[in-house]
């Protein structure tokens, strides 16, 4: 698992490019690969914010499909992180062994949403995808969106009897837990920010980066944020936190990812296309988005 020093620094929870009639625009999505991969970030593809539960199994395999292949030929063999999750353990497992087949490199996946699982059975559902598949995992714990959060004496417990458990994005907002995951897991194990809002206190607990959604809009500026953290500079790190502050939260005035569809559709990286039930923003927080950017003279 040489390959899991990359998992630092900045992933990117990459959007989904659409075409008018609302399938996947692939020439768009492999453009939009590139610019990750050659700013420096590592990419993943079919995370929530690609808009994941929308899509069939088939997009899905669609999408790792062309990321990995972005991947291979793009000269710089970054890694390459798969959503894989489900409410359904049987189908996390498929996705799981597709991105696997397919050449992914690890496997993000989120805690199973409206089951709202205990922690003994989060515990059977992630060994279960530990046994079969040897790729890395990263659990991914984001209570807000699927009613379910798996508490750090759970994660410990998988991270020491699963070798191929390595990490955990946070999303729950809740520091003092997060604590907890640094306190009871092993050393090693990749704890990285999920809230781009609290990388900067994450890292410095000791988290390794973050899988961001600004950095669809801003990745050279996440990279040097999380590299500034990383390389000890805390003071110009809190500055550039003060920076990016209010574009970090606008980019959460409406449900994920309509705002940096948003976004990226006034930086002319793809338009604002979303699959119902989303809906791009309204105009109120389209304009209070737009005058973010200018503010930072991002467009």
């Amino acid at each position: 698992m040489k390959k899991l020093e990359k998992l630092q620094n900045v992933i990117t929870a990459m959007i989904t490019p659409f075409k008018e009639d609302y399938s996947i625009d692939e020439d768009k999505y492999r453009e939009f690969i590139r610019f990750q991969i050659e700013k420096g970030c590592q990419p993943l593809t079919m995370g929530t914010t690609g808009e994941s539960a929308t899509l069939s199994h088939e997009e899905h395999h669609y999408a790792i499909d062309i990321t990995v292949d972005e991947a291979k030929n793009s000269g710089k063999n970054p890694f390459v992180l798969a959503g894989a999750g489900s409410n359904s353990t049987k189908e996390s497992i498929s996705l799981c062994k597709y991105a696997e087949k397919a050449g992914a490199d690890g496997l993000l996946v989120v805690t199973p949403y409206y089951n709202k699982p205990v922690q003994h059975s989060l515990i059977d559902h992630y060994s279960a995808l530990a046994d079969a598949v040897s790729l890395p995992i990263i659990i991914y714990n984001v209570p807000g969106r699927t009613g379910c959060n798996i508490e750090p004496e759970t994660v410990s417990k998988l991270a020491y009897t699963k070798d191929n458990i390595v990490g955990i994005k946070c999303a729950s907002g809740n520091i003092d837990q997060i604590t907890k995951y640094f306190k009871l897991c092993p050393e090693d194990f990749i704890v990285l920010s999920g809230d781009d809002v609290l990388t900067y206190h994450i890292m410095a607990l000791g988290g390794r980066g973050v899988i961001s959604v600004a950095s669809n809009i801003i990745p050279e500026k996440l990279v040097e944020f999380t590299s500034t953290m990383l390389n000890g500079n805390w003071d110009k790190a809190k500055k550039m936190q003060l920076e990016l502050y209010d574009l970090f939260k606008i980019l959460f005035i409406e449900t994920n990812p309509g705002p940096v569809k948003y976004a990226a559709e006034l930086k002319g990286l793809m338009n604002k296309r979303m699959r119902l039930p989303l809906t791009p923003p309204l105009e109120q927080s389209q304009n209070k988005i737009k005058d973010v950017l200018i503010n930072l003279k991002l467009i």
